[in-house]
C-alpha cells in the first residue's frame, strides 16, 4: 500500500470536512491509502498552543510523514488570500526536506475553505502551491471535464477543491464540494500510482 498525506488545517471544521472527502477519493484508487494528518494551532508568539499530541482527530503532522507519503494534498482555510498560519509555520520548517529533496517528483494538489464565495480562495491556493514548487512536485488540478466544476454554485475551482460555508454552512459540503473533493484525491492517487509503477 502506497499512502497520500493529506495533510490540513482547520478550525471551523469546514477544512477538515473536504479533507475527509479527498480521503475517500484516494481510497477509490487500488493499492492507495490516505493518511489524514493536521498541524498544531500557535499562538501569537509563533508558540504551539496545544501539547504535541491531540486529545481527539488526526494526529499532528511530523516530516517523516512527509518523506514517508507517495503524495500529498495540502489544505487550509482562507486568511487574507493565504494559508493559515500554522500551516504556514509547519511548511516554513521544512527546509532539510528541502535540502535533501525527500519531496521531489511527488505528485501534490491543494484545498480551502472560506466564509463568503469571494473570500480569497483561488490567491489562498495559488499560494499554498508555491512551496510545494519549491520542493519540486508535481502539481495536480481539478479539470473542467470533471462535470461538477462547471456546476458548482458553491466551492470548486481547477486550482483545488474548496467549500464556501455562506452557502451550506461550515462542514456542510455541497455536493459538488464533495464530488470535486473526492475527484481531486482521485487524481492525486491514479499519478502516484502511475508514478510507482515507473519508477
Amino acid at each position: 500500500m502506497h499512502e497520500i498525506l493529506v495533510l490540513y488545517y482547520s478550525r471551523q471544521g469546514s477544512t477538515e470536512a473536504l479533507a475527509r472527502q479527498i480521503c475517500r477519493g484516494i481510497e477509490t484508487v487500488a493499492g492507495m491509502q490516505a493518511r489524514l494528518r493536521t498541524v498544531a494551532p500557535i499562538a501569537t508568539t509563533v508558540e504551539r498552543a496545544d501539547p504535541a499530541v491531540p486529545d481527539e482527530g488526526p494526529p499532528y503532522a511530523t516530516h517523516a510523514d512527509l518523506e514517508a507519503c507517495s503524495g500529498l494534498i495540502l489544505g487550509s482555510p482562507t486568511r487574507f488570500g493565504n494559508m493559515a498560519a500554522p500551516l504556514k509555520h509547519f511548511w516554513d520548517g521544512t527546509s532539510a526536506l528541502w535540502l535533501s529533496g525527500a519531496l521531489a517528483d511527488k505528485p501534490a494538489a491543494v484545498f480551502t475553505s472560506t466564509q463568503t464565495m469571494h473570500g480569497g480562495q483561488e490567491s489562498t491556493l495559488l499560494s499554498m502551491m508555491l512551496p510545494l514548487l519549491h520542493h519540486g512536485m508535481f502539481l495536480v488540478g481539478v479539470p473542467y471535464t470533471q462535470k461538477a466544476l462547471s456546476e458548482t454554485r458553491a466551492g470548486g475551482t481547477p486550482y483545488g477543491a474548496s467549500h464556501v460555508a455562506a452557502s451550506s454552512g461550515h462542514g456542510n459540503l455541497a455536493d459538488t464540494e464533495r464530488d470535486l473533493a473526492r475527484s481531486l484525491g482521485a487524481r492525486v492517487a491514479l499519478l502516484a500510482s502511475r508514478l510507482q509503477r515507473t519508477a
